[in-house]
């Protein structure tokens, strides 16, 4: 009896594809459910099973994919990723770049990733930790990039008119800007933020 053998036009790698890309679906609708808790209660009242039941998996995939509670929480704790989002566009339209930024994130996910930072208070020791990468990720990173006098000052104010913005947006959930187009909140709200970065 012959073996039988696969014809070697016949690829095998893309029958790995979906999964790959199976598992970073769920590893970020686990940090997405992390990041909404995360939102709402304190660090050390949040259990592995309220993140797996949020985003619908089983905690053991949760330790499958993150070791712990307290790796996957770091990287919620962490704003690099969502800051090279929010930072990517040239200096001279930064400003609104980063209030499509906002409004959008707060349409397409109903979340801002900036407004962890509101609830650090919630969070002990943790808080500071959540604080210090804000610090670190936005505020300062957009302080880098500025020219002129007072760049750590300026990257302060611009970034807190942005979480003015998604507070207004998505905590107190102001009609008229829900409403608004998207555009329309840039064209309004951008040049008030640009003014910060390129005085």
């Amino acid at each position: 009896m012959s073996a039988v053998s696969t014809p070697p036009d016949t690829p095998s790698a893309p029958a790995s594809a979906p999964a790959r890309r199976d598992a970073e679906a769920t590893k970020a609708a686990i940090l997405r459910a992390a990041r909404y808790l995360l939102a709402r209660h304190a660090h050390a009242d949040i259990t592995l099973k309220d993140v797996a039941e949020r985003a619908g998996v089983s905690a053991p995939l949760i330790l499958k994919y993150f070791g712990n509670k307290d790796s996957l929480f770091a990287r919620v704790m962490s704003f690099d990723t969502d800051a090279a989002a929010l930072l990517d566009a040239p200096l001279d339209d930064l400003g609104r770049h980063m209030v499509r930024h906002v409004v959008e994130s707060q349409r397409d996910r109903g979340a801002d990733p900036l407004l962890r930072i509101a609830f650090a208070p919630l969070h002990g020791d943790h808080g500071d930790i959540l604080r210090a990468n804000f610090r670190a990720h936005v505020v300062d990173a957009l302080a880098a990039r500025l020219t002129g006098p007072d760049p750590g000052l300026r990257a302060e104010l611009a970034v807190a008119q942005l979480i003015g913005l998604g507070v207004m947006y998505g905590i107190a959930r102001g009609p008229r800007l829900r409403d608004s187009a998207a555009a329309d909140i840039v064209d309004r709200y951008g040049p008030a933020v640009q003014a910060q970065l390129t005085p």
